[in-house]
């Protein structure tokens, strides 16, 4: 949620993506999937994500719109199976189809793939107007439930989120007067953490018992993935309060008007790396700029694939390095 935190108490994309494992595989094995497959792909789906993160997914877009456009999502599927690879045989990671595919459709089938998905797909198909399998689902719902309740504490930590807003919700007020009635005595801050530990373990059992009742009569993966809906899911109540939270957190939070204009920043610095890097080659280091393509549009894909790879405080030390300068307001906490 923040970017390039100062504090070492928020989270990042990679505990982030712990915490979304560490959901999952809790409701693979009380749904009886597959816990290693599911793990795997909570723990690689942010993998294609660029710095400073959706800001900086924004500023590779534009950067890009003339070549195809950049979607971290494929980006995570190029990584795996082009850019990473340690073997000598073949390109990629030489991963399971299952997992390639549950992460190309976690968030459902793709009926216009982008040209990075669809020039992997060509090579190597993932059926990717069909739903995903259960684990990949569960992948998906343990993202969604990971954020919506951490950000909360990183939000009320940060002090852009107050405690009396978020009562305002009718579902939290009610998990809120239960941790008051449990322990009453206990200091604010691990009331709050109970909060958040209570409203995911919610989340969590709602989606088992749901997805329980949904898989009845699908005998097999293949008749998850032709179902023609979403097999693992919350129950049209909770799918509705999770809703209502999401909308909560975009307008209370992610487009509190610090948020936005530290996400234009990023943007902005992003875009400056590219265009740095597309001008001289070489500012990217020898190992790159000697695979650099001669061509569009692979002479910017390469570049985008650089910048994607970066953490925020290698894009802000390249920038430092490149400009002379280190880029400011690309920290709110």
């Amino acid at each position: 949620m923040f970017i390039a935190p100062d504090g070492d108490h928020y989270r990042v994309r990679l505990t982030h993506s712990l915490e979304v494992a560490q959901i999952g595989r809790v409701i693979a094995r009380a749904l009886g999937l597959d816990e290693d497959l599911t793990e795997a792909l909570c723990l690689a789906h942010d993998i294609g994500h660029p710095p400073f993160g959706h800001a900086g997914e924004a500023g590779l877009d534009a950067a890009m719109e003339p070549y195809g456009g950049f979607d971290h999502n494929a980006q995570c599927l190029r990584t795996l199976m082009r850019l990473e690879s340690p073997y000598c045989e073949f390109d990629g990671l030489n991963l399971t189809w299952e997992l390639l595919e549950g992460l190309a459709k976690h968030n459902g089938p793709l009926s216009k793939p982008n040209w990075a998905l669809a020039e992997l797909d060509a090579a190597f198909p993932l059926g990717l107007s069909d739903w995903c399998s259960l684990e990949g689902q569960v992948a998906a719902l343990a993202d969604d439930i990971a954020y919506d309740n951490h950000d909360i504490d990183d939000g009320l930590r940060a002090g852009f989120l107050e405690l009396d807003e978020l009562l305002t919700l009718p579902f939290v007020a009610d998990h809120w007067r239960e941790v008051e009635r449990r322990f009453p005595t206990a200091p604010r801050d691990r009331q709050l953490r109970e909060l958040v530990r209570g409203q995911i373990g919610w989340m969590v059992n709602n989606l088992i018992t749901e997805t329980r009742e949904r898989v009845k009569g699908l005998a097999s993966a293949n008749e998850v993935r032709k179902a023609g809906r979403m097999t693992a899911a919350f129950s049209s109540q909770v799918a509705d309060e999770e809703r209502q939270l999401k909308h909560f957190m975009y307008e209370k939070l992610y487009y509190h008007p610090t948020q936005i204009a530290t996400a234009e920043r990023a943007r902005d610095v992003t875009v400056a790396l590219f265009n740095a890097y597309s001008a001289d080659p070489a500012l990217m280091g020898d190992s790159w700029a000697a695979r650099q393509h001669e061509g569009e549009p692979d002479r910017s894909r390469h570049i985008a694939d650089y910048i994607a790879g970066m953490t925020d405080r290698f894009a802000i030390s390249a920038y430092a390095r490149i400009f002379g300068e280190t880029p400011e307001g690309l920290s709110n906490v």
